[in-house]
């Protein structure tokens, strides 16, 4: 009896790490098992109008103007679908990760959905080359909706109709102009790193940063112990999740002021600190058993000095009766004031209790961390709240978004800004923009009018 062969979601054809690996990514029922059996020339995808027809990974040989290349037709991209929808999403995912360029395959006659934009997003994560394609316009008229895809930040939507074949060519000269020597060999350590968000798990000592860190990763990677500071070193690892690569790092209990440490305390504190002005988001855990402590406090603050996302974990949550449980959420709202766009999570990170919470207030934080407003609309609503409530010093004129990571706003005024109008505005920003569980920052330089 012959030998059954491999499935294609285990072995990819011929040299996979010798030709360039190419994803065809999207939501559901947009076109891509259409496209790939174009681009391959024969029908080797199953192409329904139901969704969901694609699951596995699949992968097949292709050649554009004497160019070799992989492509890999995957399942339709649903977040937060059922289990089975899922773990397509997973495989699309692992797709992403692999290739070294994407192909996110757009429904023109549809425009852009909440779920293209999600997958935009992702994409924007891993950082891959990528193409926007346009699909389904199958003639002149349908060319200018094509551009409505720009706004996804992911460049400019190349027209094709898959099932015609209109525009493809250009699409295949786009994609080999893509290959090159970086797209050929593996993506270095060093590379991988830097697109790899970053996120910090901090708190005073013995508060169960490493018990929530060892069940992120699945691996008891950290020393876990009832005795204060046995983590002495920040120790990181990456988690392939729902929302993307994450960088989980483990610092070391902080609970003295860097001046007031000595010795091997000092060291690991140092080094906690670098990993927490390194990292894109922090994770600070906190012993609810305790209550809000003084070292809860001032940690708080220097996190919140970071500038990136923040999300409070309150753990061993487990351990509260009713009545302690409603103490410590008036005790975090009072002495964590100043923390109060960012997400609190009741959970155990010994029995998981909660846990399943984070990684999508991690996906939201970071999102609104990197969000962008245009410039005309956030100066109407900064002349709106003006008008509203005028401010007790300089008048602002004109405002500017400079930076995202966190969002960073240049306000141009007559004079100084006190520091409750602010907060007013701040208020009223968030409020208007939607801006979730990030920092928003403010920097007000007098002009005269």
């Amino acid at each position: 009896m012959s030998e059954r062969p491999p499935s294609p979601l285990q072995s990819p054809p011929s040299s996979p790490l010798t030709k360039p690996l190419v994803a065809v990514v999207g939501r559901p029922n947009v076109g891509k098992s259409t496209l790939v059996n174009r681009i391959v020339g024969r029908r080797e995808a199953i192409v329904e109008e139901r969704p969901g027809v694609t699951r596995d990974r699949k992968y097949l040989d292709a050649e554009w103007g004497g160019r070799e290349f992989t492509i890999v037709d995957t399942g339709g991209w649903v977040p937060g679908g059922d289990s089975l929808e899922q773990q397509v999403s997973v495989q699309s995912e692992r797709a992403v990760r692999d290739a070294d360029a994407i192909l996110l395959v757009l429904d023109t006659s549809v425009g852009t959905t909440e779920e293209d934009a999600r997958v935009a997003a992702m994409l924007r994560r891993h950082g891959r080359p990528t193409l926007v394609v346009a699909n389904k316009v199958d003639g002149d008229s349908r060319e200018a909706d094509a551009w409505l895809f720009a706004r996804l930040g992911l460049g400019d939507p190349i027209p094709i109709s898959a099932i015609h074949g209109r525009g493809t060519g250009d699409l295949l000269d786009a994609l080999v102009a893509l290959f090159s020597s970086e797209t050929e060999t593996p993506e270095s350590g060093a590379e991988a790193a830097e697109q790899t968000p970053s996120v910090a798990i901090v708190g005073r000592p013995n508060v169960g940063k490493s018990t929530l860190f060892n069940r992120l990763i699945g691996d008891d990677r950290s020393v876990v112990h009832d005795m204060p500071g046995t983590t002495r070193d920040s120790i990181d690892t990456v988690v392939s999740t729902p929302e993307g690569d994450i960088r989980f790092v483990d610092t070391a209990g902080m609970r003295r002021r860097t001046k007031e440490a000595e010795g091997a305390e000092y060291y690991s504190l140092v080094r906690a600190l670098q990993s927490l002005d390194r990292a894109q988001c922090a994770l600070l855990v906190i012993d609810a058993s305790e209550g809000i402590t003084r070292q809860d406090q001032r940690l708080a603050e220097r996190v919140d000095a970071a500038g990136g996302p923040v999300v409070l974990l309150l753990n061993k949550w487990e351990t509260l009766d009713a009545e302690r449980r409603a103490a410590i959420t008036a005790e975090v709202a009072d002495r964590l004031g100043f923390l109060a766009y960012a997400p609190v999570l009741k959970v155990s990170a010994r029995t998981g209790l909660g846990v399943h919470k984070l990684l999508p207030a991690l996906g939201q934080a970071m999102t609104a961390s990197r969000q962008r407003v245009p410039t005309g609309e956030l100066n109407r609503v900064l002349a709106s709240a003006q008008s509203a409530h005028a401010s007790p010093g300089g008048r602002i004129l004109y405002a500017t978004q400079g930076a995202t990571d966190p969002p960073t706003f240049t306000l141009f005024a007559t004079k100084t800004v006190p520091a409750p109008y602010l907060r007013y505005l701040e208020r009223k920003l968030r409020e208007h923009f939607g801006f979730g569980p990030t920092p928003l920052v403010f920097r007000v330089r007098r002009r005269s009018q």
